[in-house]
């Protein structure tokens, strides 16, 4: 037990006395009986029986409370000196400590009067009233010190009582008002430190650079404050220390009383506290200045990231500007010294990112405490400097192609210039002679065979090569300038025949013309090879304006284009009419002008009212693919105007994109019943109004449902226009998983509707038919046999079959609010597909068949609409049972 603790939780301290300390009337004064009881003694005091009570019971409380509780638990030994006074004060004392004595007494010693007279009438008066003063201890009346040292060893008593205990009262009061000072002074650091610690950890951390550097700094200096404090309080206490070890320090044959030494390891425990207390919070501000310093280094962190990454996202924008591929030689030239210059410009930002994300890397191997904020950041710079490197290559290899491809292009270009030249320069005079004539030739094989050195082994890989940057004015260059050749080589063609003609042996003169040339060279030019794509560029430019079908036999797959045309036109107004919906009415449920026109029913249910619509006009407009790719539908249907043929495969390939609509359909009941409870509310009047709709919000929450269906009928459309074309299987292909879709959307409504089943629906596996029949039951066993075969009317059920087990239901069809009526299926029984058999022919009705469960134990007859649909159940039952047979195989 801390005996200061006890003294903090006292109002009473020894200054608040200290004037009747002073006046000694009763002092502690450090003795000990033989049993280590206190010894508290009221030397001769003349003025005794005038001291206040209030006064009295002050200081007795005061020096009671003093010793240890175990001390105080054996009981005080009180000395009472009256030698020198007369029996009234021996009883006015004794009445006094027996009223007022706070402790637990244990002897009570009385120095009677020394004269004879006092002496007799003390040794009468303690007999004739001793039960008076109603103490339940031992009252000893003593005739001199002498006798007191039989009871009590000399070395506890002072020497007024003939002892050899050394008490100064003065150097008593300084050392106990010391005492209490300095456990005071603990106290007040440790509530300091620990307000501090509490501030400490309810402070939130800033979002921003400078917040977080003053936090810092204030913190910083409120603990360079608070660890003074500490070394002043620690430096009272060792000064404490020394100045009750003096006597010992001073002679080493003295001793510390009890009472000093229990002050002494009262001082040592408050030192070993304040101890403990520095670095209990030494180790909490290490903790929370290690958090600031992070905390610091991630908003620096942050924000070197946005300034980085909007320099990267302005670089990757201009990069992105820089679309065009050049119309010639010199654009292309100068497009090129662009990029170089572009690259150049974001060599110091990529540095910048690179070296951001590396001292992000560094936070997180040093336990930053926001590893899962610093990581994306490092991730996002190094993509963003991946994706700038490899565009930035990807523009140089599509530069560096269209440059050759251009080059090439000047070369035919020029080389069918060059061939004109040559043929204009043929002098036609000189061209009469047989020599003549064999000389042009000479020239004109010789500029032919220049030509054919030069030409590519495989076309294909020229086509290859250029194809990716081959746009529609490059391509019709190309044709112009391959036109252009073979008009050319007809041209030496038809001279070369005319020059051999004439070299032959004449029989009569030859007038041969020079053909007139498409443009005059001022000066004569080089001799020009053909250009080594040539023919390539004729075999490319011609299979492109041929077409595939023309290249074979089978017969091309054509639409026809008021198809294509309606489903991109409705397409179109399809996507402006969800994204009038989500900003018009979906996002204004969010403004805060409008609030207060919106139903308390309506009220954070926007969800349940649009369903995943966002989605789907993502999908349609702006959406990332399954595969991570962007993925605009409505420009991918667009793109089918040139090439109808991609029509069947652009479905085929958002097959899983598509199935978005089942989880809007299956939220449609939901809506319906929110918008009939909601509809008419002033809201959706004013969102209407400002987006000038004929119609109603719900009628265009029928949309998608509507649009889903719209596809398969135009595909329905295009098949019928496309028999017995290419592309017809992947057209049925497309149209069968639009039918799928729509087959899913309903099954899933329907199952939704299912009321009772206790189990979890999505454990059943997959979905795979829902349809109503009539159904008679059959039990082999007990009286179910007899009361089952009574029933000769059968029961309407509801069939859902899944992979592993095929539920019974009832349906039911409720009117709500007068609207149409909705379904529900209410589940009545169910069968395990893993036990069941079926038989699929019924003697007397070939519409009927039989699910039988435990070894026809139970058996269920089960009659559909038509033939068709039984043969369908029986098609997926037998699927499920062969697939279970498979595998337990």
């Amino acid at each position: 037990t801390d005996e200061i603790m006890q003294q903090e939780i006292r109002p009473l301290v020894a200054v608040d006395i200290i004037e009747q300390l002073h006046r000694q009337f009763a002092i502690l004064s450090g003795g000990r009986g033989k049993d280590g009881a206190p010894i508290i003694t009221f030397p001769e005091f003349a003025g005794f029986s005038d001291i206040p009570d209030e006064d009295f019971l002050n200081v007795v409380t005061y020096l009671t409370s003093i010793p240890s509780l175990e001390a105080a638990s054996i009981g005080f030994i009180i000395i009472i000196d009256r030698r020198r006074d007369k029996w009234s004060a021996v009883k006015a004392s004794l009445t006094r400590i027996a009223g007022a004595f706070p402790g637990n007494l244990q002897l009570v010693f009385v120095l009677r009067p020394s004269r004879f007279i006092q002496r007799t009438i003390a040794d009468i008066g303690i007999k004739l009233y001793r039960d008076d003063f109603k103490m339940k201890v031992p009252i000893i009346m003593l005739n001199s010190v002498s006798d007191l040292h039989g009871y009590i060893d000399k070395s506890q008593l002072t020497r007024e009582l003939g002892g050899t205990l050394e008490y100064g009262h003065s150097q008593w009061i300084h050392h106990r008002t010391a005492i209490e000072n300095f456990a005071m002074t603990v106290k007040t650091t440790a509530q300091m430190l620990q307000t501090f610690g509490t501030d400490l950890a309810e402070t939130e951390l800033p979002n921003d650079v400078q917040c977080t550097e003053e936090l810092l700094f204030a913190h910083s200096d409120h603990h360079s404050k608070l660890k003074d404090e500490l070394k002043l309080a620690v430096k009272q206490g060792a000064t404490l220390l020394t100045c009750i070890r003096e006597p010992v320090t001073r002679s080493a044959n003295s001793k510390l009383s009890p009472d000093e030494l229990e002050n002494v390891a009262t001082v040592e425990r408050l030192l070993a506290q304040l101890d403990e207390t520095e670095k209990a919070f030494d180790q909490f501000w290490t903790k929370h200045h290690l958090k600031l310093e992070q905390c610091l280094q991630l908003r620096h962190f942050e924000h070197d990231f946005r300034e980085v990454k909007l320099t990267l996202d302005n670089l990757m924008e201009t990069q992105a500007s820089f679309a065009d591929i050049g119309d010639s030689v010199t654009r292309v030239e100068n497009l090129l010294r662009e990029q170089k210059h572009l690259e150049e410009k974001g060599q110091e930002p990529l540095e910048k990112a690179q070296s951001l994300a590396l001292h992000g890397e560094q936070l997180i191997q040093n336990n930053h405490y926001a590893v899962d904020s610093i990581r994306p950041k490092c991730v996002e710079l190094r993509r963003i400097c991946d994706d700038f490197t490899n565009e930035t290559k990807k523009k140089y290899d599509i530069l560096g192609k269209s440059l050759e491809l251009h080059k090439q292009l000047d070369k035919a270009s020029q080389w069918c210039e060059a061939g004109i030249y040559l043929l204009a320069s043929q002098a036609v005079d000189k061209c009469q002679s047989q020599e003549g004539a064999e000389t042009a030739l000479v020239e004109i094989e010789k500029f032919l065979v220049t030509a054919k050195e030069h030409q590519l082994s495989n076309p294909k890989e020229f086509y290859n090569q250029f194809d990716m940057i081959l746009t529609p004015e490059i391509k019709a260059n190309a044709q112009r300038i391959v036109q252009k050749l073979e008009d050319v080589q007809e041209m030496f063609d038809k001279r070369q025949v005319s020059l051999k003609k004439l070299a032959a042996k004449q029989t009569r003169p030859v007038q041969p013309v020079a053909p007139h040339p498409e443009s005059s060279p001022k000066r004569a030019s080089p001799k020009i090879t053909r250009p080594a794509a040539v023919e390539n560029l004729e075999q490319f430019c011609g299979a492109r304006g041929r077409g595939p079908a023309a290249q074979n036999g089978s017969r091309a797959l054509v639409y026809p284009s008021h198809i294509i045309n309606e489903l991109i036109e409705t397409e179109r107004v399809y996507v402006e009419e969800l994204q009038s919906i989500i900003e018009g009415y979906a996002s204004e449920m969010d403004n805060p002008n409008l609030v207060h026109l919106i139903p308390s029913a309506l009220q954070n249910k926007k969800e349940i009212l649009f369903g995943n619509l966002p989605e789907i006009y993502d999908f349609h407009n702006r959406h990332v693919g399954t595969g991570g790719c962007p993925v605009i539908f409505l420009k991918e249907i667009e793109n089918c105007i040139e090439n109808p043929e991609l029509l069947a495969r652009c479905f085929l390939k958002r097959k899983e994109d598509l199935q978005i609509y089942e989880k809007y359909c299956q939220n449609k009941p939901r809506s319906e019943a929110l918008w009939r409870q909601c509809g008419d509310s002033i809201f959706f009047q004013e969102c209407q109004r400002k987006l000038d709709h004929k119609l109603s919000l719900d009628a265009y929450l029928l949309k998608p449902v509507q649009r889903i269906t719209k596809y398969q009928l135009l595909l329905k459309e295009m098949l019928k226009c496309s028999k017995n074309s290419e592309g017809t299987a992947e057209l049925e292909e497309a149209l069968a998983t639009m039918l799928d879709i729509i087959k899913s959307v309903n099954d899933s409504m329907h199952q939704i509707a299912i009321t009772g089943y206790e189990g979890d629906v999505s454990e059943l596996g997959k979905l795979l038919m829902q349809g109503s029949f009539n159904v008679w039951t059959d039990h082999k066993k007990g009286h179910n046999k007899v009361k089952d075969l009574a029933r000769f009317k059968p029961m309407q059920r509801h069939l859902f079959l899944y992979t592993k087990m095929l539920l019974f239901c009832k349906k039911r069809e409720e009117n709500t609010d007068g609207h149409e009526k909705t379904a529900s299926y209410s589940f009545k029984n169910s069968l395990k597909m893993s036990t069941v058999g079926i038989t699929e022919n019924v003697k007397g009705d070939n519409k009927k068949f039989e699910i039988w469960y435990n070894g026809r134990e139970e058996v269920y007859i089960i009659q559909a609409s038509s033939v068709e649909l039984k043969n369908t159940w029986i098609s997926e039952i037998r699927k499920v049972l062969t697939g279970q047979l498979e595998a337990c195989r």
